[in-house]
């Protein structure tokens, strides 16, 4: 007497070694590119290039080591979309980030100068000159931030 007992389980996928090892392989020589690339400077696309090789790098491991790729693709829309919300957000603090000294002056010396933690502490020798370094980025702000002159711009 056989019975054949069907249950709700999804058949398991079984991944060939050959899988396993091309990704491995394309994991090691994207880690070389990633050292490569850290070397060169994109200027303000750095942060950019680096958050899509990671990306691609932890989706390889994701799809195929996490298996992923042969699962529900409820699954895979959740990862993708947790993506990319991870991504707006990075790069709405990126934005704030890369303006902020606009907003922000930097202030010399303590809040309070008479303050108990002040009595004691060792005083630092100013910059040759007699500038502290405060004092060139303030400058270095006050140019940023002042307001051009149009007859001085037009060379009038």
């Amino acid at each position: 007497m056989s019975t054949s007992h069907t249950t709700g389980h999804a058949q398991h996928h079984i991944t060939p070694l050959k899988v396993y090892l091309l990704i491995g392989g394309i994991l090691l020589v994207m880690t070389a590119v990633t050292v490569a690339v850290a070397g060169i400077d994109f200027g303000p696309a750095n942060i950019l290039i680096a958050m899509l090789i990671a990306g691609f790098k932890a989706s390889l491991v994701a799809f195929f080591f996490m298996h992923l790729w042969y699962d529900n693709k409820l699954y895979f829309l959740i990862f993708f979309s947790s993506l990319a919300f991870l991504a707006v957000f990075i790069g709405l603090t990126m934005f704030d980030t890369e303006r902020r000294y606009e907003l922000e002056r930097i202030v010399d010396g303590p809040i309070e100068p008479k303050a108990i933690i002040y009595q004691n502490a060792p005083t630092t020798p100013p910059a040759p000159g007699g500038a502290t370094v405060t004092d060139s980025a303030n400058a270095a702000v006050d140019t940023m931030m002042a307001p051009v002159d149009s007859a001085a711009a037009s060379g009038h």
